[in-house]
Order: structure tokens, then C-alpha cells, then sequence
């Protein structure tokens, strides 16, 4: 029996390779999606646990092309049980800096956030629909504490991730019982780029957070990891990984 395979848009960043570790450790086959990185895409599967894996372009606001990587995908395993849609851009704008925000970042990430998951979604139902593992096939996407807290990076980088957790509980019970759909919601992650940061700025982020830090990539991974091997009576939900954030 071949191995079962996962997807991961967005697979080369931060948080998206720590989930094509995780999902490798426990023996998925990983495609790491990438729009531009594509030499740290190609080094990441060359070095996950296991086989099978590799690393494939995968433009998320192209819907054309992510039906192509479908079919390729199709073609060279012959299934797809999870998609992990972890593409996803911002950049920091004061929420009041009404000026800053100007359309062309709107619409970049709105069309990346959302219209890219579910782009995605759409291209890789076939496949999800056939999937064999325990739960069926299963999307997880990755959102954000911003998406309830309406704090965050930008005003509209908060909208996005409120219109996927929605566009998540609509698409959970579209695609039932066949796929699985589920967010998985961080708070601030300590990334390699957080990290680069102002570190008084991090402290203060760490000291609104009720249990004092910031999560970790490695948290976020195995958040998903269970979603798609372990709570397979799950879908529609909204699951949050940010420390109890919202509680301060």
C-alpha cells in the first residue's frame, strides 16, 4: 500500500516546515508547496524522515496552476489525503494608518489568505475525496488568533483570517462526509523572522499571552499533525494554539 500524502502550501516557511517535518515523522509522503522559495522548498525535502517526498510550485492566487499541480500530483502518487494550506502573506500596518493599507495590499492578501485556500481546496477535492485514511481526507488551514482578536499585523490581514475560519465551518459542511475540514488558530509564533524582531516588542507580546510566551513552530505542527491522524471526528472547528491570547 503506497504511503499517504500530504500537501503543504506555503511549506518552506517558517511554520509550514516544521509541519512538513512533523507529518513526515509519522509517515506521510510531503509535497512542499512554494511560490518563491523554491531552493529552500527543494533542500527541505531532501532532508525530511521517510520517502517519497518532494517539492512542487505551487502559486495559490494561480487557480489554473493549482489544478495543474493537482493532476501532477494525481499522476505521480495517485492520491492526496491532507492539504494544509499554509501560503499566506501580510505586512505590518498601524490599524489606524488607514493611508498605508492601500488597495494593491488589500487585494494581495485577501487573494493569497482566502481566495488562495480555497483555490486550493478546489483543485485537490477529487483527490481528498478518495483518500482512504482514517477520517477521510482532510484540510487544515492555517489561520490566526487575528481572525477573532482583530489584533494583528494589518486591519485586513484580521479579516482574511476571520473569513477562512468562516470560509473553514462552510466548507466542513460542503465536503462532508468525505473531507474533513479544520483551522488551526495560533496566536504569535516565535519564527526565525519573529525572532528577528524587536525583542522588547516580542516581550510585550509574550506578556499578553496568559502563559507568558510565544508558541512555537514546532506547537503549531503538531497541532495539525493531530488534527489530521488523531481528532478524526473533528471538522468545522476552529482550533486555537495561541496560550489563551484572547483571554488578555
Amino acid at each position: 500500500m503506497s504511503l499517504p500524502v500530504a500537501v503543504i502550501t506555503g511549506g518552506a516557511g517558517g511554520i509550514g516546515s516544521s509541519i512538513c517535518r512533523a507529518l513526515a515523522e509519522v509517515g506521510f509522503s510531503v509535497v512542499v508547496g512554494y511560490n518563491k522559495s523554491a531552493e529552500a522548498a527543494l533542500a527541505l525535502a531532501k532532508s525530511l524522515h521517510g520517502a517519497g517526498h518532494t517539492a512542487e510550485l505551487a502559486p495559490v492566487k494561480d487557480s489554473y496552476a493549482m489544478k495543474q499541480l493537482a493532476q501532477r500530483i494525481g499522476e505521480r502518487y495517485g492520491r492526496c489525503d491532507a492539504l494544509v494550506n499554509c501560503a499566506g502573506i501580510t505586512r505590518f500596518v498601524a490599524h489606524g494608518d488607514l493611508d498605508g493599507l492601500d488597495d494593491a495590499l488589500i487585494d494581495d492578501i485577501l487573494a493569497t489568505n482566502v481566495r488562495g485556500a480555497f483555490a486550493s481546496v478546489r483543485a485537490f477535492r477529487p483527490l481528498l475525496e478518495k483518500s482512504t485514511i482514517t477520517g477521510g481526507g482532510v484540510v487544515v488551514n492555517l489561520s490566526s488568533a487575528a481572525g477573532s482578536i482583530a489584533i494583528g499585523s494589518n486591519v485586513i490581514y484580521c479579516a482574511s483570517k476571520a473569513a477562512l475560519d468562516n470560509m473553514t465551518k462552510s466548507l466542513a459542511r460542503a465536503l462532508a462526509p468525505r473531507i474533513r475540514v479544520v483551522s488551526v488558530s495560533p496566536a504569535l509564533v516565535d519564527t526565525e523572522f519573529v525572532k528577528s524582531l524587536d525583542q522588547s516588542w516580542r516581550d510585550e507580546q509574550a506578556a499578553r499571552t496568559p502563559l507568558g510566551r510565544l508558541g512555537t513552530p514546532n506547537e503549531v505542527a503538531a497541532t495539525v499533525r493531530a488534527v489530521i491522524t488523531t481528532l478524526t471526528f473533528t471538522t468545522g472547528a476552529i482550533i486555537s494554539v495561541d496560550g489563551g491570547r484572547p483571554l488578555k
